[in-house]
């Protein structure tokens, strides 16, 4: 954790550097942006591939419940699928 001055330090210095090369900025925008979609992109594998158990597990009204809302997870990825990749 940094010391209140040391934040202040930390942030004019990002905005000045954000000021004078804003290309940099933007292709580390690119990347957090990218590396947010394959996480979300695994936890959404990953939860698709627990759905059998979760059924199993907790019964069935559960499952359809967990898989409706996985359905919606998967569409709303779909419709999205620019902005994070």
């Amino acid at each position: 954790m940094l010391s209140k001055e040391d934040q202040r330090r930390f942030e004019q210095i990002t905005r000045r550097l954000r000021e004078s090369d804003p290309e940099f900025f933007a292709r580390l925008d690119h990347r957090a942006r990218a590396r947010r979609g394959r996480y979300l992109m695994l936890l959404t594998i990953v939860l698709w591939a627990s759905l059998p158990a979760a059924t199993v597990l907790a019964g069935r009204l559960a499952g359809a419940i967990f898989a409706m809302v996985l359905l919606a997870n998967a569409a709303l990825m779909w419709r999205l699928r620019r902005r994070w990749i």
